[in-house]
């Protein structure tokens, strides 16, 4: 089934080597599959790497970005498409509307921020895509733990950790992003409540 797969991810340079080639072999991986790459459409670090890859295996790669981060000198111009939007809350609601998955690999805030966004809308059951974490050295477990105490002190439904999926190797991410969608149930009591 051909997919297109959003990859959130870092654009610092200040990170371990080890992570841009992380980036890369994903980027790879999604082009052995035949899918194509929906990503920030940055041009440095893990962004650019993912980006770079997945066209070099024959992916088409679709980057979205807004105008300040073109005005940087940061854009994939090599993108096969390049949208550049005025805000970063449309760049979002642009990668999301062109994803079938949604794949996060180790970043910072902003990449925490489009995990946590992406991920709570599937859990109140606003989308039905899969949403996958590629954490291979354990920069997410203090996540992981935080999001396991807000479940035992009853400020998050028992069913939201079930709708990441956590993984440790690029074949079981893009196994993931390729599953068939399992929609997360979410009560009219949580919807109205609107706490994932």
């Amino acid at each position: 089934m051909s997919r297109a797969v959003c990859v959130f991810c870092s654009s610092s340079s200040r990170i371990d080597s080890g992570y841009v080639e992380l980036a890369a072999q994903v980027g790879a991986g999604i082009a052995r599959r035949g899918w194509t790459l929906v990503s920030g459409g940055g041009s440095v670090s893990m962004m650019g790497a993912v980006a770079q890859a997945a066209r070099a295996g024959g992916a088409h790669t679709v980057g979205v970005i807004p105008q300040a981060l073109v005005d940087a000198e940061v854009a994939d111009t090599h993108a096969d498409e390049l949208i550049v939007t005025a805000t970063m809350r449309d760049r979002k609601a642009g990668m999301e509307q062109r994803s079938d998955a949604f794949l996060t690999l180790p970043g910072g805030i902003g990449t925490l921020e489009e995990l946590l966004e992406i991920w709570v809308a599937r859990t109140l059951g606003m989308h039905e895509k899969p949403v996958v974490v590629l954490d291979p050295d354990g920069v997410y477990a203090p996540l992981r733990a935080q999001v396991d105490l807000l479940v035992a002190r009853g400020f998050l439904r028992a069913h939201a950790p079930g709708a990441v999926s956590w993984v440790e190797s690029v074949e079981a991410a893009l196994d993931a992003c390729a599953a068939f969608p399992q929609r997360q149930e979410a009560s009219l009591t949580e919807l109205l409540e609107a706490e994932p």
